[in-house]
């Protein structure tokens, strides 16, 4: 028994390992002075918080973090609001056609955004929707539809029908079974939903880079793969940069951390 325990705990040692000697490597990399050769993992015999400002101003970042931040800003709330609607009715209203429904969501789980991304700038250039913070966000929200739907069907469907039948006898309406019975003991999947829609859309390249033509409006990571084709060889340079885009991430992570952390272990209980 204790020889298993011991191997878990190797095992969860050494993949934490895997994963924060590469971080550490561009943390100490981005301390560098810019321009410094670098030859594997070293220790900066300076600090140098300047190459921070220095990627910063050359790659435009404030533009870039004001459009990634508009941009989430509007597709988590708004995606998580069509997500929670959609599974409510499909897993406790059980509305007509809910199994095809909610089938046709499974299936979209399969398609990458590479398949359809071109065919969907033709249809947004149509309306008018492409080079414009609109037009990206209403794209993000019907990507992430699939798996949110799903996510928050599963978690309904788990929800004892006794605590839903006792709200309708006492006279609620289907909002407010949804508003005031369900939703305050879903925080947890709610947030856990919300922090990886945030995670998703403030990652996501391809699709901002096909529907935006100015540089200017583009959001953090678009920016960071052009300031890499421009600054190949400044490593330490490229460390900053790169630590400055995913820095909101870790930040959002701490502080949902523990409803995200309940929200998946429900998740994996209940599945």
């Amino acid at each position: 028994m204790r020889g298993g325990v011991s191997v878990r705990y190797g095992v969860l040692v050494l993949l934490a390992v895997m994963v924060l000697v590469p971080f550490a490597g561009i943390v100490l990399a981005a301390l560098h002075p810019s321009g410094a050769q670098l030859d594997g993992l070293s220790i900066p015999d300076r600090w140098s918080w300047e190459t921070f400002a220095l990627a910063w101003e050359r790659g435009n970042f404030t533009n870039l973090m004001r459009s990634s931040v508009l941009i989430a800003v509007f597709v988590v709330p708004l995606a998580v609001a069509m997500a929670t609607l959609a599974g409510y009715g499909l897993a406790i209203l059980k509305v007509w056609g809910h199994r095809t429904l909610s089938f046709g969501f499974v299936m979209g789980l399969t398609l990458p955004i590479e398949v359809i991304v071109v065919a969907l700038y033709f249809n947004l250039r149509e309306v008018g929707l492409t080079n414009s913070y609109l037009g990206v966000i209403l794209a993000e929200a019907a990507l992430f539809m699939p798996f949110g739907v799903y996510w928050m069907q599963t978690h309904f469907s788990n929800v004892p029908d006794e605590l839903v039948e006792a709200a309708r006898i006492d006279g609620a309406r289907d909002l407010v079974v949804l508003v005031r019975v369900l939703l305050p003991i879903s925080w947890p999947a709610v947030t856990t939903l919300s922090v990886l829609y945030f995670m998703w859309s403030w990652n996501q390249f391809m699709l901002v880079l096909v529907m935006m033509q100015d540089p200017d409006r583009r959001t953090a990571p678009s920016g960071l793969g052009l300031f890499v084709g421009q600054y190949t060889t400044d490593i330490p340079l490229l460390a900053a940069a790169c630590l400055i885009v995913i820095a909101p991430i870790v930040v959002v992570y701490l502080v949902f951390q523990r409803s995200f952390v309940s929200g998946i272990t429900q998740g994996a209980i209940k599945g």
